[in-house]
């Protein structure tokens, strides 16, 4: 298992620390040996799962890239759905429209690939990226706070299971605000963790 980066949050700004672990991110990508055991863990976790419709991310630099493990899944039964976020508008909510290895693309807010002319769905599992994450399920994103909003106004009645995705180099200790909401489950290349963090077994 990588080391984790763990210090006392206080003693760095939130900036210091996201900064820190996506340097660390990117070197656990860069370095290739991570992501054979998280492509491995991702498989079991959907399969524990068993979604209908995934959401999930167009990976960027450092990001775990899902798409080839989502196309199999997808393979595995035409009932299957999987989707991408869409920014309708800066800072508002994400909304996830339907992804196939042939929809057409479109580059959308900040420069990200999405959707282009595809019903909007609603999945109910969402892989989540992380450029940190702990023990207990919270994760640090980027700092525009898309997922937050984007879960804070999900109806209850078919809230998504929220399952992050990291490299064991990105866990660390995190500054929590009152906002924040804890992943129900972290997949990253030690295992699938479920909240309270508990390694799953296939």
């Amino acid at each position: 298992m990588s080391e984790s980066i763990a210090r006392n949050p206080s003693a760095e700004s939130k900036a210091e620390l996201r900064k820190r672990l996506l340097q660390a991110r990117l070197t656990t990508q860069r370095e290739g040996r991570a992501d054979p055991s998280l492509a491995a863990h991702l498989d079991e976790a959907l399969a524990s799962f068993a979604p209908h419709t995934v959401g999930f991310y167009w990976p960027l630099e450092g990001e775990f890239d899902a798409r080839e493990i989502i196309e199999r899944w997808l393979e595995g039964d035409a009932r299957r759905q999987a989707a991408l976020p869409v920014v309708a508008m800066k800072g508002h909510a994400l909304r996830f429209h339907a992804w196939t290895p042939a929809t057409p693309m479109r580059i959308g807010a900040h420069r990200i690939p999405e959707p282009e002319q595809t019903l909007a769905v609603l999945p109910d599992l969402l892989l989540v990226p992380c450029v940190g994450f702990d023990d207990d399920g919270y994760r640090l994103g980027y700092g525009g706070g898309y997922y937050d909003r984007t879960l804070a106004a999900w109806p209850d009645v078919v809230r998504p299971v929220t399952v992050g995705i990291g490299y064991e180099a990105c866990r660390a200790t995190l500054p929590r605000e009152p906002h924040d909401i804890p992943l129900d489950a972290l997949v990253t290349n030690a295992g699938v963790f479920r909240r309270p963090r508990a390694p799953q077994t296939a």
